[in-house]
């Protein structure tokens, strides 16, 4: 049997509000990225939230690409700002867990894709800053980013760049995504190029210039791909990608 290849998804802890345990601790991720992982191809390993380096390091070890999943918004004194007053709930010690995961995984050279916060993650990690809230954007208008409601929808259209791993992927310069966000890209990082942008100028996807595959988009594909196959196409690449350097990898031992 050929050995799929390990794709981590990175997690966040839930804290129960209700029932028999409230303020209970859950290790969490959405099931989406599981299912998505599973359809095309990949073995989806959890990754869980601790704060212990070495474990952490030692999980990177074993996978062959990286998905940095969605959820809090990121610290602001990550980016040298001071929080403002739309700030939503922010993690610290996650930001701490997701930049080692990145770290890590680049060391590696494998396969990155951020989603929504995964991509703000990316951004800040490499020396990029963001709008706490786009409320705090100048320009206007600013379409309506968190729809609120049906995740499957796609809901405002975004413009993808040629010479882009979108480019290929979606094979068009138009796409149409759902939208879960109320804070986006403000400086982009150095050596990071924009690769998809609303048309009210929000920053949707950004993409490293010297890295193999290092994605990140602000959208969420992974509530998508089951009824939209462009999106599903995304996933199925970024396998593919992770296939192709594991055998690589195998063949050399």
């Amino acid at each position: 049997m050929e050995k799929k290849p390990i794709i981590g998804i990175s997690s966040s802890v839930i804290t129960d509000q209700g029932g028999m345990f409230p303020g209970y601790k859950r290790a969490y991720v959405n099931k989406d990225y599981v299912d998505a992982v599973i359809k095309n191809g990949g073995l989806p390993i959890i990754i869980p939230f601790n704060e212990d380096k070495e474990i952490t390091e030692q999980l990177i070890s074993y996978i062959d690409a990286l998905i940095l999943s969605g959820g809090h918004d990121v610290t602001p004194c990550n980016y040298g700002e001071e929080p403002q007053q739309r700030l939503g709930e922010i993690f610290p010690e996650r930001d701490k867990f997701d930049y080692l995961l990145l770290s890590e995984s680049k060391k590696k050279g494998i396969p990155i894709l951020g989603i929504c916060r995964g991509l703000q993650i990316i951004n800040t990690y490499e020396g990029g800053t963001l709008y706490q809230d786009l409320s705090y954007i100048d320009s206007v208008p600013v379409y309506k980013h968190s729809q609120g409601h049906s995740p499957e929808l796609k809901t405002h259209s975004v413009k993808i760049s040629e010479n882009s791993h979108l480019y290929e992927i979606f094979g068009t310069e138009e796409i149409r995504v759902n939208s879960f966000h109320h804070q986006t890209l403000k400086k982009v990082a150095e050596n990071y190029k924009i690769t998809a942008q609303a048309k009210d100028g929000v920053i949707e996807a950004i993409e490293c210039k010297n890295y193999p595959f290092l994605v990140g988009v602000q959208w969420h594909p992974e509530m998508l791909f089951k009824v939209h196959d462009d999106m599903n196409r995304l996933f199925s690449v970024f396998i593919d990608k992770a296939k192709e350097r594991k055998e690589k990898n195998d063949g050399r031992k």
